[in-house]
C-alpha cells in the first residue's frame, strides 16, 4: 500500500504535514542519509585514485585545497538550509508562488556569487595556499588541483542549492538521484583523466578534479532537464523567469539566516582541528588512532545530521500550515529514530571495532590498541550529539539559527577544549577523549533548555508574503504542478 503521506501527483514528493509522523519522518529522512553516505564515499574513493596513481604530495595537495573548498561547501550548506526552510514553510501553507520566488532568488544568487567566487579563486588561488601554509612540495600540484576545482564550483553550488530546496518541497529522492549520478561520473572518471585512458588526456592531479567538474556540470543540468520534464512545482516558467533576479529583501532573509547555520559547520570543524592539535603532541601511533577513529566517527553521525535535516524541513512544512500541534510529535520522532540508529551504529562498532580499526590500521599495528581505547571513552558521545542536532533542526524551522550557533560554540570551544587541557594534568591523553562525551553532554543540556525555554516558537523566517505574492498564488492555483495534494 502507498505511504498515505505521499502525494499521488508527484510520487518522489511527500505532503509532510499530512499522515503518520514516524514512517513519513523515517521514510524522508533515509535519502538524505544516503545522499550523505554517497558524498563521503566518493570523497574516499578519489583519495584512493590519487593516492595510489599520484602519490602522497598529490594526495597532501588535494588535502590542502579541500579546505579551502570546505569553507565554500559550509557557506552553502547555512544559505541552502534557510532556502530549504523557507521552501518548506511556503509549501505547507500551500503557497507555490512563493516557494519559487526562494528557489528563484537563491538559483540567481548561487549563480553571480559562485561566478564570481571562481573568477577570483583562480586569480587568488597561489595565496590562498600560502595562506594555509601548503608545504612546498605539494604546491605546485595543490594550485593545478585547485583552479579546475574553481571551475567545478559554480555547477556545485547550483546542484547543492536545488537538492536542498527539493527537499524542502517534500522530494528527498530526486536529490539522491542525482547524487548516486554525481558520484558514478566523479568516482569513474577519476581514473579516466588522471591517467589519460582512452581518448581522454593525461592531466594527473588536474584530471581528478576535472573529473570532478564534468560530474558537477552533467548532474546540474541533468537535474534541471529532469525538473522540467517532470513539470516538478520548483520550476519556473515565463513570467517567473524574472525571479532569478534576487529579490533583495527575500535575499537578506537567506543571508542573514544562512549564515550562522554556515558558521555552525565552522565551529564544528575548527574544534576538531584545534583538538588535533593537541593530539599530535601524543606521538605518531595515537595521532593515527584518532585519525582513523574520526574516520569512523564521520559515518556515525551521519544519521543523526540526516535526521536534523529532515526535521528542520517537516517542522518548516508543518509552521507554514500551521500544525503546531505536530511540531513536538516531529521532534520526539527525531530524537527517537537518532537515538535507536545511532545506538545500533555505536553498538556494532564496539562488537566489530577491531575489524573495523584494522581496515586502516592494519591488525598489528601500534595504533590499533590506542584507538579501540578512544572507541570506548568517546563514541558514546554521539547519541547525545544526535539528540541535539534533532533539535537544532526543530528550532531553526522557525528561524531561530543565533541561539544553536551560540550553543555548538560554547560546547566544543571553552568546553570541549577548556576540558581537554585543563584536565590533562590529571587525566592525561584520556582527557582528550573525554572532552566529546563532556561537550556533548553540555550541548545537550543547553539544546535542551533552549527548546523548552527559549522563545523560538514566537519568531518568523521571514515577513507574510506580499500582496503581488498573493495574487500570483491564486493565478497559480490551476496549474498542475501548482495543486498541493494533501492526502491525510
Amino acid at each position: 500500500m502507498a505511504d498515505s503521506a505521499q502525494t499521488p501527483d508527484r510520487p518522489n514528493r511527500r505532503d509532510l504535514t499530512a499522515g503518520a509522523i514516524g514512517p513519513t519522518l523515517l521514510a524522508f529522512a533515509l535519502p538524505t542519509l544516503g545522499s550523505s553516505i554517497l558524498q563521503s564515499l566518493n570523497g574516499s574513493i578519489n583519495a584512493v585514485w590519487v593516492g595510489r596513481f599520484l602519490g602522497e604530495d598529490a594526495l597532501a595537495a588535494t588535502s590542502n585545497a579541500n579546505i579551502v573548498m570546505f569553507l565554500l561547501t559550509s557557506f552553502v550548506f547555512g544559505i541552502g538550509m534557510a532556502t530549504t526552510i523557507l521552501v518548506g514553510q511556503r509549501f505547507g501553507a500551500g503557497a507555490v508562488a512563493g516557494a519559487r520566488r526562494v528557489i528563484g532568488t537563491g538559483t540567481g544568487f548561487f549563480a553571480l556569487a559562485s561566478l564570481a567566487g571562481a573568477g577570483v579563486g583562480w586569480l587568488f588561488a597561489p595565496d590562498i595556499l600560502r595562506l594555509l601554509g601548503t608545504p612546498a612540495d605539494a604546491a605546485p600540484l595543490a594550485l593545478a588541483y585547485l583552479r579546475v576545482i574553481f571551475i567545478a564550483m559554480p555547477p556545485a553550488l547550483l546542484m547543492v542549492s536545488w537538492m536542498m530546496a527539493l527537499r524542502g518541497s517534500g522530494d528527498a529522492l530526486t536529490p539522491l538521484w542525482f547524487m548516486i549520478l554525481a558520484v558514478i561520473l566523479d568516482s569513474g572518471l577519476n581514473p579516466v583523466f588522471i591517467l589519460g585512458l582512452g581518448p581522454a588526456p593525461r592531466l594527473g592531479i588536474a584530471g581528478a578534479a576535472t573529473a570532478t567538474a564534468i560530474a558537477n556540470f552533467v548532474s546540474l543540468f541533468a537535474l534541471i532537464a529532469f525538473v522540467y520534464a517532470r513539470d516538478l512545482p520548483l520550476r519556473l516558467r515565463g513570467a517567473e523567469l524574472r525571479y532569478l533576479r534576487p529579490d533583495p529583501a527575500l535575499l537578506a532573509i537567506i543571508v542573514r539566516k544562512g549564515l550562522p547555520m554556515g558558521l555552525q559547520m565552522i565551529v564544528i570543524s575548527a574544534s576538531a582541528l584545534a583538538l588535533i592539535g593537541l593530539v599530535n603532541r601524543e606521538g605518531v601511533a595515537t595521532a593515527a588512532a584518532f585519525g582513523v577513529a574520526m574516520q569512523l566517527w564521520t559515518y556515525l553521525q551521519m544519521p543523526a545530521m540526516a535526521l536534523g535535516a529532515a526535521v528542520s524541513a517537516m517542522v518548516a512544512q508543518n509552521i507554514g500550515a500551521g500544525r503546531w500541534d505536530r511540531v513536538s510529535a516531529i521532534t520526539r520522532s527525531g530524537v527517537t529514530f537518532a537515538l535507536l540508529i545511532t545506538l545500533g551504529l555505536v553498538v556494532l562498532l564496539a562488537v566489530a571495532d577491531r575489524p573495523a580499526l584494522a581496515l586502516f590500521l592494519g591488525g598489528d599495528s601500534p595504533a590499533l590498541p590506542i584507538a579501540r581505547h578512544i572507541q570506548i571513552l568517546a563514541t558514546w558521545s554521539f547519541l547525545l550529539f544526535g539528540v541535539t542536532l534533532v533539535m537544532f533542526g526543530t528550532v531553526r524551522a522557525n528561524g531561530a539559527v543565533i541561539g544553536p550557533l551560540i550553543i555548538l560554540f560554547i560546547g566544543l570551544v571553552p568546553v570541549r577544549l577548556g576540558f581537554a587541557t585543563g584536565a590533562y594534568s590529571w587525566l592525561g591523553a584520556d582527557a582528550l577523549w573525554l572532552s566529546f562525551p563532556v561537550s556533548s553532554f553540555a550541548n545537550l543540556v543547553m539544546a535542551l533548555g533552549f527548546y523548552l525555554h527559549g522563545g523560538w516558537r514566537k519568531g518568523r523566517m521571514g515577513p507574510p508574503p506580499a500582496a503581488e505574492e498573493c495574487i500570483e498564488e491564486a493565478q497559480a492555483a490551476g496549474e498542475p504542478a501548482g495543486r498541493l495534494n494533501p492526502s491525510g
